[in-house]
């Protein structure tokens, strides 16, 4: 049987295309600085998001722990959301290897932290506070795209208070396809307007993107110089990186724009769901969709994750039901997993008949 795989789109095999790119990559010693793919892609990535320098790291939680141990000192403090990835799924790195304290914010409906929670939460210059250093948000989070507008107010409120500001934009460029078709726009414009208005960006290649392996974490050349060095502590420097480097540079170069193909999807797998009693489902905004299940259905959760299992179909449930979209993903595939999602609801109805 051949698996569909909806756990998240960290699953994406290389391309063919992408592989030939890895294997004739040119290669040298990233720790000296010289290896020329790794090189590439760090001047490609800031060139991007108009920042004048990036690192490649191998994953994207080090490139958040790289960014907050550089904007942040030992006593100091990062606003975060409840639910940030940098903060809930990390392992806590800021606060185990940095002494990092994080101060989270309960969400707002559409994943914003409410702008006067933000301002409430920065605290005075007196010894018996942490130092209130960074704001530190997350576009997309969980698939929701976070407002444009939202964001630049939450940045300027940031930069007015004094603090720095990180984008965890692991999927930032789902969020630019996202909001280019709002703006009329295209992807690559938005991605940039987005990352502007942070002092530092994480972007993963590994997720939509389809790259195997890396992130990036772009800014000033001052800050990529500090983020360089923990990176060396936390044992990210790797050697011959640019048969890694290679990929991510393929994924920029031709997996940007096909990104609104994985939204589609998510749309139609959650139009195919709509109307089943029994399941909430949350209207996608890119590539993630949640569905919640309800009333007497609500403690089947286990029970539908294994039927989709044994139809060939992938899913988690680590806290709500989670479907991702993806470039090994296609129409096919997702009408699959609707049958079998509908399935599963019948036998339900006819069990109480």
């Amino acid at each position: 049987m051949t698996m569909i795989d909806l756990r998240s789109d960290t699953v994406t095999q290389p391309t063919a295309a992408m592989r030939d790119a890895m294997a004739a990559a040119p290669l040298g010693d990233d720790v000296f600085g010289g290896d020329p793919s790794v090189n590439a892609l760090q001047e490609k990535i800031a060139g991007m998001l108009g920042f004048e320098a990036a690192l490649f790291v191998p994953t994207g939680t080090q490139s958040n722990l790289c960014a907050l141990l550089s904007h942040c000192q030992r006593g100091d403090e990062y606003i975060v959301g409840q639910m940030a990835h940098c903060y809930r799924w990390e392992g806590g790195g800021a606060a185990v290897f940095g002494s990092v304290q994080p101060q989270p914010l309960n969400h707002q409906a559409d994943g914003t932290l409410a702008l006067a929670d933000i301002e409430a939460a920065i605290k005075p210059d007196d010894a018996h506070f942490a130092r209130t250093r960074l704001l530190a948000l997350e576009n997309t989070l969980g698939g929701k795209l976070l407002p444009f507008e939202y964001v630049q107010q939450a940045t300027a409120l940031a930069k007015k208070h004094g603090l720095n500001r990180h984008l965890d934009g692991a999927r930032l460029f789902n969020a630019a396809v996202a909001q280019a078709v709002q703006n009329g726009s295209d992807a690559r414009t938005e991605a940039k307007r987005i990352a502007q208005n942070f002092d530092s960006v994480s972007v993963c290649f590994s997720k939509g993107l389809g790259a195997p392996v890396g992130s990036a974490l772009c800014g000033s050349r001052e800050f990529i110089a500090r983020a360089h060095r923990i990176r060396k502590m936390a044992g990210g420097g790797m050697r011959q990186a640019g048969v890694l480097a290679a990929a991510a540079s393929y994924a920029l170069d031709h997996h940007i724009e096909r990104l609104a193909q994985d939204h589609a999807l998510a749309r139609r797998l959650a139009d195919g769901l709509a109307g089943i009693d029994g399941l909430q489902v949350e209207t996608p905004h890119t590539n993630i969709l949640f569905v919640d299940l309800t009333g007497e259905a609500k403690a089947k959760s286990a029970a539908l994750l294994t039927h989709l299992a044994q139809h060939g179909i992938q899913a988690t449930g680590l806290y709500r039901l989670r479907f991702v979209t993806h470039l090994d993903v296609d129409a096919a595939g997702v009408d699959h997993a609707i049958a079998a999602i509908r399935g599963f609801f019948a036998k339900q109805e006819d069990a109480h008949a």
